[in-house]
């Protein structure tokens, strides 16, 4: 499939309706985790960001409702969604470009730049360690084909100098990031997200730094939800979580170097 047609599409609200996405109806739809992602950047108007399978965008464009005017660039490996992150780049007014390639093989004029930060939500799941989905976009966008080091490395030769890299990922994931971080990135930390207090962590957020000579820093948990359980309908979000999702909030790090 080279594009979706009209039927097979759904417009969405992130950030409170702030950005507004075409996702299909059927396939991988973006959740919270992308938005979190994007929260814990620390971009600033002005600064490049290059997101490694950007799909139909929702990582890359909630940064840009939250920060205004970066230069955004996006690599996606299946023409639906490039297409689609393509048309919701423009309809949100970002300067966003989406190149269509397998990461591993970026064309001469991406091999030649340079930026502040690349961002990544890479499949969470290695070849064959999770149910096929039935739909291929889906399958593609949550089972492993490219090895996570091969995303760090590719994320590693296109940062400047002191640029940083966040990825979100499987807590049982990050042992592998770590060691695909060693002799390209420095100055690691790690946000684990726990979905309430007392719960092991699901997800983490890492952060490496081109250069960075820092020690490594596992930051206590961020916790997304009010209570040690969901009690009634609706959502439970923490109210700096809804801060983060409805109003384009930042998420702080504690400070490093």
């Amino acid at each position: 499939m080279t594009r979706f047609q009209a039927d097979e599409l759904t417009r969405n609200g992130f950030l409170g309706g702030r950005i507004q996405l075409w996702q299909p109806r059927h396939g991988y739809r973006a959740g919270v985790d992308p938005v979190l992602l994007a929260a814990a950047v620390p971009a600033k108007t002005g600064q490049s960001v290059l997101e490694l399978g950007c799909g139909a965008g929702a990582a890359i464009l909630t940064l840009h409702g939250r920060v205004s005017g970066l230069h955004l660039q996006g690599v996606e490996l299946q023409p639906a969604y490039a297409d689609l992150g393509r048309r919701n780049g423009a309809e949100n007014d970002a300067n966003l470009t989406v190149t269509c390639c397998d990461l591993t093989s970026l064309p001469p004029e991406l091999r030649q730049m340079q930026f502040d930060h690349v961002i990544a939500n890479p499949p969470y799941y290695r070849a064959g360690a999770h149910s096929v989905a039935v739909d291929a976009g889906r399958r593609t966008a949550l089972g492993e084909e490219t090895p996570l080091a091969l995303w760090v490395e590719v994320a590693a030769r296109r940062l400047a100098p002191k640029g940083y890299l966040h990825m979100i990922q499987r807590t049982d994931r990050l042992p592998d990031i770590l060691m695909a971080c060693e002799g390209h990135l420095g100055s690691v930390e790690v946000l684990p997200l726990s979905a309430r207090l007392g719960r092991a962590s699901d997800l983490v957020i890492l952060r490496a730094r081109k250069g960075g000579k820092a020690a490594f820093r596992l930051h206590a948990p961020l916790i997304l939800h009010e209570g040690a359980r969901h009690e009634k309908d609706g959502e439970s979000y923490r109210a700096e979580i809804r801060a983060v999702l409805r109003d384009g909030a930042a998420i702080p790090w504690p400070d490093a170097e």
